[in-house]
């Protein structure tokens, strides 16, 4: 038994050290990415910004304002769309419209439900709505620049892409666990974001925005084929590179808010999505162990126990991630986070990266799922969390009645 420890020992330091070497390079890819030139602009489509709305998020209103003030000299069209009358995102939306009078602003309240991913449903009921042909897809909490438009047109006007997307920073919005939220994309997701498509291994599609033209999307099967998953970001972008088109990433970071109050909601939160990626793309999440090489490293110390050759990895380990903390902070002015929480944050995505092998269950929005492993949601019935009453035969009359530019 000592001997299988020890064998497991050594190979939990490779991991480690391999998991060093490529944070260093994720670090080193974050300016390689950050400084790639924007494609400019010689047209100015006409664009329709979809941003699905649910509850009154931490510093909505103000990220909200941030897509009416786009220096974009196109027609521009926001709708936002909720499912509940009583939606307290609702009074955002009308405050917005008394600020920006001049504004093509839609507002669509919809309870309609066509499957089991409720932010798609919404979709579909505000997607008749639709009067232009360049369509781009916002999520609620995300805040943007000036020149977001312009660069996603920019983008687009190649021929060949056939959608653009945006990689982002955590905005903390609250306390400790909104903190620890944020380290997680800028310490983890983002730099490994960058690297991948340095390396050209990545195909990204970040569900905070997406656009594309509404015909190559309705081409590749419309928001009717994802009103039961979860993973709809991945399935748009899958879909769309079926069709023979390649997709684009500006240098532009928009950011997304973190508003994890609790470390029950930040754990859930993580788990659904580790769940996903796991269920939909096996191989590249199992590739993912290398992104946590300290946890390893000390148990390939305890497990060889304490052989010297630990603790030079263990130093090339803690060199690497405050390599990348301060490049990050360096280039995008995210926030480093105390001294003492980059260790919290690196045991707790090493605790979420096992835990996805542990099972298929997730909770979105108050409600208990099941993950297929195509990445369908499967609700459970429960008292708390019934399953919702689909409407019969959905994509018939959406198809029939929604307008096209």
């Amino acid at each position: 038994m000592d001997e299988f420890f020890r064998a497991a020992g050594w190979a939990l330091l490779v991991v480690s050290l391999i998991g060093a070497v490529y944070t260093f390079a994720s670090g080193l890819a974050l300016s390689w990415f950050l400084k790639r030139n924007a494609p400019t602009a010689a047209s100015f489509p006409a664009i329709t910004i979809l941003k699905p709305l649910h509850g009154d998020e931490p510093g909505l209103r103000q990220a909200l304002d941030g897509f009416c003030t786009q220096d974009y000299p196109g027609p521009v069209q926001i709708i936002f769309g909720v499912r509940d009358p009583l939606d307290p995102a609702i009074s955002a939306v009308r405050s917005l419209m008394h600020d920006h009078p001049d504004m093509d602003i839609e507002l669509v309240i919809d309870s309609r439900v066509w499957g089991s991913n409720l932010k798609i449903s919404n979709l579909i009921n505000m997607e008749q709505k639709v009067r232009h042909p360049l369509l781009v897809l916002a999520d609620s909490d995300v805040s943007v620049s000036p020149d977001y438009l312009r660069q996603l047109a920019g983008a687009l006007a190649n021929p060949r892409i056939g959608y653009v997307t945006c990689a982002y920073v955590g905005v903390a919005t609250g306390n400790l666990w909104s903190r620890l939220s944020a380290m997680a994309i800028n310490h983890h997701f983002l730099p490994s974001v960058a690297l991948g498509l340095r390396l050209k291994m990545a195909d990204a599609c970040f569900g905070p925005t997406v656009a594309f033209q509404r015909e190559v999307f309705d081409r590749s099967g419309g928001f009717a084929r994802l009103k039961d998953l979860l993973a709809d970001d991945f399935e748009i972008g899958r879909a769309i590179r079926a069709l023979g088109l390649d997709f684009a990433v500006t240098p532009m970071l928009i950011g997304h808010g973190c508003s994890e109050g609790t470390p029950r909601s930040l754990i859930k939160h993580e788990l659904r999505w580790a769940r996903t990626i796991r269920l939909v793309a096996p191989l590249s999440y199992a590739g993912t162990v290398v992104c946590h090489p300290l946890p390893f490293v000390l148990l390939g110390a305890l497990f060889t126990q304490g052989a010297a050759e630990c603790w030079p990895v263990l130093l090339l380990v803690l060199m690497s991630r405050l390599f990348v903390m301060a490049e990050v902070s360096r280039l995008t002015r995210a926030d480093f986070g105390a001294w003492w929480m980059w260790p919290v944050r690196e045991f707790l995505s090493a605790a979420v990266f096992v835990g996805a092998f542990t099972g298929a269950t997730v909770e979105w929005r108050g409600r208990p799922f099941t993950l297929s492993k195509g990445g369908a949601l499967v609700p459970q019935t429960t008292r708390r969390s019934p399953t919702p009453v689909l409407l019969s035969d959905p994509f018939a009359d959406v198809a029939s009645d929604a307008p096209r530019a």
